[in-house]
């Protein structure tokens, strides 16, 4: 896996009381929170996506069950 570098600027304030925290280790925990942050906004994207497109399906007023139950039944 290849990784690259991508920095932010922090106000002086909070990088003195993160120094000042020196049992948590800065680089894993943001690396973890923006790696959650991006997993949970492509799976909203990709619902959202989903959605859309469950808008333009034609609606079936027999119902799934009724349709697969026809399928199974038919020689």
């Amino acid at each position: 896996m290849t990784t690259s570098v991508y920095s932010i600027r922090l106000e002086n304030e909070i990088r003195r009381m993160m120094e000042e925290m020196d049992d948590i280790n800065w680089q894993a925990e943001i690396k973890q929170i923006v790696e959650q942050t991006v997993k949970e906004r492509k799976k909203q994207r990709i619902l959202a996506r989903a959605e859309e497109r469950w808008k333009d399906q034609i609606p079936n007023e027999r119902g799934a069950a009724e349709m697969i139950r026809e399928d199974r039944d038919a020689p």
